[in-house]
């Protein structure tokens, strides 16, 4: 059985850290360490590691602030494991999360993989309906979830990954810290040969954010990654990517054409009201609650409009840059 470093990057959030130690204190396979790197944190974990030392084979590092990228790469300098585990620290875990993956691994075997986030019974109704939006097939969340099987081109994100060391060791591990870094490092550790796939079974409880405001700034972050994310590799930026953005000038332009062409207003808000339909019914589905469907279309609106704007005021920022402002063009060099 491979050796697991499970690699979590904190920052200001010890009890949602001592949640997920608990899931790990939990698992069924105990091949693993846990390594804690908290990024400059003014409320810190250490006690709460502490209280684990007796039940994990942890370790604690404290590092300037350096963003969450190379947080990680802190980590994966001071594991020891065969394979590498990346868990955002609002995450929890089944017990049998990690032997999901060894069994995986043991049969098709890739270097690089992710799993999907899901929403806890416990979770606040408002938790619940952004976990809807961020998986749902009627917004880009859809994309997330989308099952791929062992083999396939599947960019794991870094609130739920696994790589081998030799991925790190090829890659140099992330190389910014910020603005989507775990999917450039997806894309780099592709584009090197490396094999990757979603692991379905290998899921998340994944907290995310508890208000609409701050869900709104963290969208609108994802938007402006997305376009630093064409700095690197233009070609990976696709028409499905300009989604949110199409879908805010739309809904932002309904009361416009009263004014310009009438008929286009009542077909523009019967266009909205299906969508909006389809939305409450699809979480009326899925999440079996009335209250969570109705705030998820609230957390749909947020999500697509929160990304829309981001991206374009990031790529309005990148048409009118210099072409030496652009960090590295159309690839990354990696270490040799």
């Amino acid at each position: 059985m491979r050796h697991y470093s499970i690699i979590i990057p904190v920052y200001n959030r010890p009890d949602e850290l001592q949640e997920l130690l608990d899931c790990l204190v939990q698992q069924t396979v105990k091949h693993f360490e846990v390594i804690i790197v908290e990024d400059g944190s003014k409320i810190k974990a250490d006690a709460v590691v502490r209280s684990f030392e007796q039940k994990l084979d942890i370790k604690y590092f404290f590092k300037e602030n350096g963003g969450q990228g190379f947080a990680r790469n802190h980590g994966f300098e001071r594991a020891s494991g065969d394979y590498f585990i990346l868990l955002d620290s609002d995450a929890l875990i089944e017990p049998n999360y990690l032997a999901v993956v060894e069994q995986k691994l043991n049969t098709e075997y890739v270097d690089l993989y992710g799993g999907p986030d899901t929403d806890h019974p416990s979770f606040t109704p408002i938790q619940k309906a952004i976990s809807y939006s961020m998986t749902s097939v009627f917004t880009t969340g859809g994309i997330r979830g989308k099952k791929n099987n062992m083999g396939g081109t599947f960019h794991p994100r870094s609130f739920n990954m696994g790589l081998s060391r030799q991925v790190w060791e090829k890659t140099g591990g992330f190389l910014t810290s910020r603005m989507g870094e775990d999917i450039l490092f997806s894309i780099g550790a592709l584009r090197l040969g490396f094999r990757s796939a979603l692991i379905p079974e290998a899921f998340i409880y994944h907290k995310r954010r508890t208000q609409f405001v701050p869900f709104f700034r963290q969208l609108k972050f994802f938007g402006r990654a997305r376009i630093n994310i064409a700095r690197f590799y233009p070609d990976e930026l696709k028409l499905v990517h300009t989604f949110p953005l199409l879908f805010t000038l739309a809904v932002c332009s309904i009361p416009f054409w009263f004014l310009i062409f009438e008929p286009f207003f009542y077909l523009g808000l019967m266009g909205l009201g299906t969508y909006i339909l389809l939305l409450f019914i699809d979480a009326l589905q899925k999440t079996k609650s009335v209250e969570v469907a109705f705030l998820g279309i609230g957390a749909a609106f947020v999500q697509l409009f929160g990304y829309g704007i981001g991206f374009m005021e990031e790529g309005w920022k990148r048409l009118f840059e210099k072409k030496s402002h652009r960090e590295t063009g159309a690839t990354i060099e990696y270490p040799s």
